[in-house]
Formats: C-alpha cells, sequence, structure tokens
C-alpha cells in the first residue's frame, strides 16, 4: 500500500467489486493498540461496501495481536477467499520484539500470498510511535485500513478475471 499523498492523489479511488468476485472477504484485526487497528478495520469495511461487496460477504475476526493473523488468514485462504485483509499495528520499542512480531507476520503474508490462492493484503502498521499510528488510522496520512480494502478488491477483480 503506499500512502495517498506519495501517488498524488488527495482521495482514495475505489474500484466496483467485479460480478465474477467469487468468495468472502475476510478482515482479520488484531486486538493489541486496539485504538488504532479498530479505525484501521473500520475504514477497511468502509472501502469494502464502497465498491459493493455485500455485508454478508465481510467477515470479521478479532485475533489477540499482529502475530495471530498469519494463523487465522491461512484458515480463511483455505476456506476460498475472495480477498484477505489483515489488521495489525507494531509500535518499536526498547526490545527487539519488534523486529520479530514485524518479520513473522511479513513472512507469513509473504507465504500466503505465494500460493496463489486468495490475495492476502498487508494492513499492518509498522510504526516508531503511536502519533506515526494515528496519523495512518484516519490522521493526516490517510487510513491505511481504507487503502487495504481498496487493494483487496482489486487484487479479488484480478483474481476474478484470471481464475474464474
Amino acid at each position: 500500500m503506499s500512502t495517498i499523498l506519495n501517488t498524488n492523489g488527495d482521495s482514495l479511488e475505489v474500484a466496483p467489486i467485479d460480478q465474477r468476485v467469487f468468495g468472502k472477504f475476510y478482515i482479520i484485526t488484531a486486538e493489541w493498540n486496539s485504538g488504532i487497528t479498530h479505525a484501521l478495520r473500520d475504514g477497511a469495511e468502509e472501502t469494502l461496501r464502497k465498491a459493493g461487496v455485500r455485508e454478508k460477504d465481510i467477515v470479521k475476526i478479532k485475533v489477540p495481536g499482529t502475530v495471530e493473523l498469519v494463523n487465522i488468514a491461512s484458515l480463511a485462504v483455505k476456506n476460498d477467499a475472495a480477498a484477505v485483509i489483515v489488521i495489525g499495528c507494531v509500535i518499536r520499542g526498547d526490545t527487539p520484539h519488534f523486529d520479530y512480531v514485524c518479520q513473522h507476520v511479513t513472512e507469513g503474508v509473504a507465504r500466503l500470498n505465494s500460493l496463489g490462492k486468495s490475495p492476502v493484503i498487508f494492513g499492518v502498521l509498522t510504526v516508531n510511535n503511536l502519533e506515526q499510528a494515528q496519523e495512518r488510522a484516519g490522521g493526516i496520512l490517510g487510513n491505511k485500513g481504507s487503502e487495504a480494502g481498496a487493494a483487496a478488491v482489486d487484487m479479488a477483480n484480478i483474481h476474478a478475471a484470471f481464475w474464474r
């Protein structure tokens, strides 16, 4: 995902969902840093609705933390998801925990995507402080959850055109 400001846009363009798209859209949200992750989740859900995804095709699942996102995303992929969005927020601290969590979730999402089955969209903020997270969860840099929702629609449309 790139920031709207980096793409010279002032608003997020959302493609309509292709009628050939089959399956549910999963939004899997880490509860750690919930003030941020819930704003990202809400942005993703709103974007899916704008694209025309039916309410019954949006499945929201909560997990304890960012590491757990990959486990549930793998179940959604096995369940023939149209797309999976993983939402988390990891804020750098004084220990190497940040690095381990970020590496785990990044590699896990990459492995799931390499299967080519269902697109898994990386909606995880990896930031240095709370202010940076807030800027990306509805603040001056937009809502990365909304951008993840738009990416999920785009990828589901591509998959539908390619595979079905």
